[in-house]
């Protein structure tokens, strides 16, 4: 037996784990690593599963190819990339680049060489048509930033932060409020409140964090943008915001245009569309802005998945800027990326960028893309739709559309349409179903790695790094890493791949892990050697960094309320109407489980058979439903069955159930062994965003019946 050092990637949490491996290089135990110095031994469920992930039944151990009866054979891994390849020849040759797309999900991205492989394979081949999970969970923080812009300085931490508000977020059980609770959130949210911070929680359901709240605000889910607008109007009226803030880098014209938009949302009027308590609110509000000097307000899957999502980020958003929720000149940086180069932090605004304008609009709909990938709420229509630039083949890392993008039902007949469908995978996903080659992948402890890394963005709340070491061989000859299948296809179509914009690969011999690595580090605030030197993790100490003043030649303001933001208010004001429909179903995380990741794990499943439907236990009773029945949920783009389970911590008239569950639909499968796929009950053409696509796949009106 030996007992290694490594780090989870299952999540952004970043966790510290001990690994035991025995004599046959199986892992056989896993724990928090007490010694880690980030996440001081906290490990969650999710991450001490290592040893069904990589030894267990469903795990993939061989390609298959998939043949014209629908069935699977065996096939050696270099034999089906030259088949991919020489298919995916004939398609570049014929239909041009752009009809080659790639799928990303999380399972790729938490790999630090697959994912810089997979930008730099689209752009050797020549096609913008990359997607993932990014355009259909929280992009709508992009599109805030495109639209009003961003602080140069940084953001303000939980240990110096007086209060702390969050909109649809549960942190102690995602890990997902970036740059508060990320990692080993109790704890930290512990030793936060022990020290005075005040807790403020807006969320349809009382979560495991509203537990811990001075204040809790239960709304219809997909009203936070009123909430937020009558906050901000609130602090504007009675002189809670930082004037002097508002002064520098909003403007006098700007707030004005601010005041006057925000006008209609009085307590009364937020309150009443929201189903809160007028007076709740404004505890809240003053709570927020007039009793804290520090502190800021944060959004996740919550609001950023309902209706209006970028006007409800944006509004939130706006309570930080109007009372100055940010690092000035002097104040020292705490959260920073060491894989990224040194940075420089200045008290100025980076002005809107809007570079999704830059663009040129896409066929589908007159979008255009965000960072550089397409939306994936077009991604159906973008395959389905004949003409220049239809996707005729679709390479899918770590992901399943089948069940996480939504109208299941289009999506389906989109990827069944296709010439060409790849998956590179641990388990047979309802995506591999429809695929014709399915591509064994390694796990995470097969391979280095170095911590999720994105320029100009900070994970975790002090500049930690770890680099892991490979600590188990794959169980098959056959499993190869994600980043190896891009390379290998885009040798066999004789393309050079450029890796992380920095070096050309040789592509005659494949690279090592460690050699892309060290690409990815090279311009690293710390060398990866000294990252190294550090098996379990390192703190490091980059000196006195602190934000810089502004520089004279930097003017630019927060553009808090620009012309189409307005205009998005203003529609909000118009909508709210359930016409029919007596329920709203709302998204929801699973404690075991990442999205769909753990979904294909025995310990996992069977501590959650099912992703059931929760509903209030008044609700149940008028509706006649008991516990554990089946029942049909029918929004006005589909229906599905689920099973029905009470929470008392709902409001009544909200119901929630967690995505990336679920079958193929019309296959028979009981939503007692599969549980429920929800996307066929969301559009992916209506009620959607402008910029990035996003489809309302929260705060859906439904009904619910019984089936007896």
């Amino acid at each position: 037996m030996k007992e290694l050092h490594s780090f989870c990637r299952i999540c952004a949490g970043g966790c510290g784990v001990k690994v035991t491996i025995d004599s046959d290089d199986r892992i056989v135990r896993m724990r928090g690593d007490p010694d880690h110095p980030m996440s001081r031994g906290y490990a969650c469920f999710k991450g001490l599963q290592a040893a069904e992930a990589h030894r267990g039944p469903n795990r993939l151990t061989e390609s298959r190819k998939r043949m014209p009866d629908g069935s699977y054979v065996a096939i050696d891994t270099e034999r089906a990339l030259d088949e991919i390849g020489e298919r995916l020849r004939v398609i570049l040759e014929r239909d041009g680049p752009d009809a080659i797309a790639m799928f990303c999900g999380n399972g790729s991205m938490a790999s630090s060489a697959a994912f810089a492989m997979q930008r730099a394979f689209m752009a050797a081949i020549g096609s913008r048509q990359r997607f993932s999970t990014f355009t259909i969970d929280q992009s709508a923080k992009f599109v805030s930033f495109e639209r009003m812009g961003g602080w140069a300085g940084g953001a303000q931490q939980l240990e110096t932060s007086d209060v702390l508000m969050l909109f649809g977020t549960n942190p102690l059980v995602s890990h997902s409020a970036m740059g508060a609770l990320c990692v080993d959130p109790t704890k930290r949210l512990r030793d936060a409140r022990a020290r005075g911070l005040k807790l403020i929680v807006i969320d349809p359901r009382r979560t495991e964090t509203a537990r811990h709240a001075d204040v809790v605000l239960q709304p219809f889910p997909g009203e936070d943008t009123a909430i937020a607008a009558a906050m901000i109007r609130l602090i504007l009226v009675e002189g809670w915001e930082d004037k002097d803030f508002c002064a520098r880098f909003i403007g006098t014209e700007r707030m004005a245009r601010l005041r006057q938009e925000v006008e209609p949302f009085t307590l009364e009027v937020a309150a009443a569309r929201a189903g809160v308590e007028p007076c709740h609110i404004r505890q809240a509000a003053e709570l927020f802005a007039r009793i804290s000097k520090s502190g800021l307000a944060l959004t996740a899957t919550g609001p950023n998945m309902a209706g209006f999502s970028n006007l409800s980020q944006h509004m939130v958003d706006l309570l930080n800027v109007v009372c100055g929720r940010f690092p000035r000149a002097g104040e020292k940086v705490v959260a920073i990326d060491v894989l990224a180069p040194p940075p420089e932090y200045r008290e100025e605004v980076i002005p809107a960028p809007r570079t999704w304008q830059a663009f040129p609009p896409s066929r589908i709909r007159g979008v255009g893309m965000l960072y550089g990938e397409r939306l994936s709420g077009t991604l159906a229509d973008e395959i389905l739709t004949p003409g220049d630039g239809q996707i005729r083949a679709l390479i899918v890392a770590g992901g399943n559309p089948a069940t996480s993008i939504p109208d299941q039902q289009k999506i389906v007949k989109a990827l069944n349409s296709l010439e060409l469908l790849v998956t590179v995978d641990c388990h047979m996903t309802v995506t591999g179903q429809l695929a014709d080659y399915v591509l064994p992948a390694t796990l995470q402890y097969e391979r280095p790695d170095l911590p999720f890394s994105i320029p100009g963005m900070a994970f975790w709340p002090v500049p930690w790094s770890q680099y892991t070491p490979q600590l188990v061989k794959p169980p098959s000859p056959q499993i190869v890493d994600d980043w190896y299948v891009l390379w290998s296809l885009a040798k066999r179509l004789g393309k050079t791949i450029r890796f992380d914009n920095a070096v050309d690969l040789d592509m005659q011999n494949a690279p090592t892990s460690e050699e892309l690595l060290a690409i990815r580090a090279s311009r690293a605030a710390i060398p990866l050697d000294e990252i190294k030197r550090y098996p379990g993790g390192q703190v490091f100490d980059l000196g006195a960094i602190s934000v810089l003043p502004g520089r004279p030649e930097a003017d630019a303001k927060f553009d808090v309320m620009p012309e189409d933001v307005a205009t998005e208010l203003a529609e909000y004001c118009r909508t709210g109407e359930r016409k029919g429909f007596e329920f709203l179903i709302a998204s929801r995380r699973m404690r075991d489980l990442f999205n769909s990741n753990g979904y294909y794990l025995r310990p996992t499943r069977a501590r959650n058979p099912v992703n059931p439907v929760s509903i209030h236990p008044d609700d149940m009773a008028a509706l006649g439903v008991i516990e554990d029945e089946e029942v049909e949920i029918a929004s006005d783009n589909g229906r599905v069955r689920a099973i029905a389970r009470p929470d008392a911590t709902l409001r009544r008239g909200v119901i929630t159930l967690s995505h990336g569950w679920g079958a193929l639909p019309n296959d028979g499968t009981d939503a007692r062994v599969v549980g429920t796929c929800i996307n066929p009950l969301i559009s992916d053409c209506r009620n959607v965003e402008v910029v990035n696509a996003m489809p309302r796949m929260s705060a859906v009106p439904v009904n619910i019946r019984r089936l007896n």
